[in-house]
């Protein structure tokens, strides 16, 4: 039997989010569960209601991104898990591939390419993702930002209790964190080179508005890890 996969949706507030539940629903691989974390959402609750016979409904108090994942995780029945933001959508063969993928090399944890939306849903870029000739080359281009869309990650759920999590601390750059973590336990962070997710860039997401915050935020975590991932760049071979 095909291992279970759980998506993970965390929604507050998101007029986009019936799109991203039906991208999650109608995916090509058989052994799918949808769960979506309502993070104390006050509007667009209504186009989510003639999913909610198919769908895990969470409802909790506003905590973030991070918090919300964090509850959608810890509650998922599959080996993997997978987050798709509210606003995005996924190929509807995004799981059957990434999942392949994963059992076929053994790998913990992946990110993919991506295209581009905008918020009609019209592609406005393709092949988006960020690609490195080697990991020494990535773990160099994520010491100096954050190059993972966290919605084309799929990994292990073992691996995200390992971890602890996402810092829920960290209201913009939890998965930021988290990837590096992930990199400073020696676990080989997989890149599979083909876009399965749709970004969707519009004037209301979190990174227009708070982008300033963001970069600032994304500063202390560099900072923060800075020596340790220096010094695991200096043990890997160029």
């Amino acid at each position: 039997m095909l291992p279970k996969v759980s998506i993970i949706i965390p929604f507050y507030n998101d007029q986009y989010v019936d799109q991203a539940i039906v991208s999650a629903l109608y995916q090509t691989y058989p052994n799918v569960e949808v769960i979506v974390v309502d993070d104390g959402s006050t509007r667009h609750q209504e186009v989510v209601a003639p999913y909610r016979s198919r769908i895990h409904y969470i409802g909790k108090a506003n905590g973030g991104t991070g918090s919300a994942l964090n509850h959608g995780f810890s509650i998922a029945s599959g080996k993997y898990v997978a987050w798709l933001s509210s606003d995005d959508r996924f190929l509807s063969d995004k799981v059957a591939k990434q999942a392949a993928y994963m059992e076929a090399t053994g790998a913990q944890i992946s990110h993919t390419d991506y295209h581009v939306i905008n918020e009609h849903g019209t592609v406005t870029e393709y092949g988006a993702g960020i690609k490195y000739p080697s990991a020494k080359a990535f773990i160099y281009g994520i010491r100096h930002g954050c190059p993972v869309n966290g919605c084309t990650v799929m990994m292990t759920k073992e691996l995200f209790q390992a971890m602890g999590g996402f810092n829920p601390g960290l209201p913009y750059t939890h998965d930021y964190d988290f990837w590096i973590r992930v990199l400073l336990s020696r676990v080989d962070f997989h890149y599979f080179n083909e876009p399965l997710t749709l970004y969707r860039r519009h004037s209301q997401m979190g990174t227009v508005r708070h982008f300033n915050t963001i970069l600032n935020e994304a500063g202390m975590v560099t900072a923060q890890y800075a020596h340790q991932l220096d010094d695991l760049l200096a043990q890997l071979p160029d």
